[in-house]
């Protein structure tokens, strides 16, 4: 009699096993799982560019913020920050929700696996980000199972209301227009939000989609409610080869 053969799991699967291994191991070391947070569990960091001081400084006078341009200069790991201080510190904020496009970075065609283990995949720099402002390897899953961090694609946001809650939009130059319309009607009472994105690092592959980031920061310039600020080069932060390639890049195209 042979013997059924066992499925093969997916990448994805095996990748969210091996993650889990490690995260074990690290819980082990780090204690029971957190349920509740302080301010005093958020490291403090201080702006270190221009443009980063402004986005500190508009979002803490209230504005919505919209920060595009080069990579590398720290806007989604600002964004997170600003929101999780404003959470930790505020009594009308209870959550914070990250959406972003599902539109891969290339072609990776059909990817196996429930929603879960298809968002796993657009959420690993979140984890890594909750995890070096709270201390924690599994912060960003403690958050979400508490429900004070959701995650949602732009499929998924037709219908809803955002009360009490910073949305951070990341990647913003992959959305279309009617993507970055549905999220922003989203926004109920006490909604903070803060949009980041860069126009040229576009991965929409169909001609008729174009970018609307370009279209957004036109709106968002004539609404006072809205802070617009601009990460050039100068403001790279990641590492001084980064900056170079940028520079590099920039000058071979004009």
């Amino acid at each position: 009699m042979s013997r059924k053969r066992n499925k093969p799991y997916s990448n994805a699967r095996v990748m969210d096993l091996a993650e889990a291994l490690i995260n074990n191991g690290r819980a082990i070391e780090e204690g029971p799982r957190r349920k509740q947070w302080t301010k005093h569990d958020l490291k403090h960091i201080q702006p270190l560019t221009l443009a980063q001081k402004d986005m500190f400084h508009d979002f803490f006078a209230g504005k919505h913020i919209c920060g595009y341009g080069s990579a590398g200069t720290g806007k989604t790991y600002i964004a997170l920050y600003l929101a999780l201080n404003e959470m930790l510190k505020s009594q009308s904020i209870d959550r914070i929700i990250i959406v972003r496009s599902a539109v891969p970075t290339r072609d990776m065609g059909f990817m196996p696996g429930t929603l879960e283990e298809k968002e796993a995949l657009y959420e690993r720099p979140y984890r890594d980000m909750c995890a070096d402002l709270l201390g924690r390897s599994s912060s960003y899953q403690d958050m979400k199972d508490a429900g004070v961090i959701q995650f949602s694609t732009t499929s998924y946001v037709r219908g809803l209301t955002w009360d009490n809650a910073v949305v951070i939009v990341d990647e913003a130059q992959n959305l279309i227009w009617h993507e970055i319309n549905s999220i922003v009607t989203r926004l109920g009472d006490d909604a903070r939000l803060i949009i980041v994105g860069d126009i040229p690092q576009d991965d929409l592959v169909r001609r008729r989609e174009t970018t609307s980031m370009e279209r957004l920061i036109n709106v968002a310039q004539v609404m006072s409610v809205f802070s617009v600020i601009r990460f050039t080069y100068h403001d790279i932060v990641r590492s001084k080869f980064v900056k170079d390639w940028i520079m590099t890049c920039e000058d071979v195209a004009s």
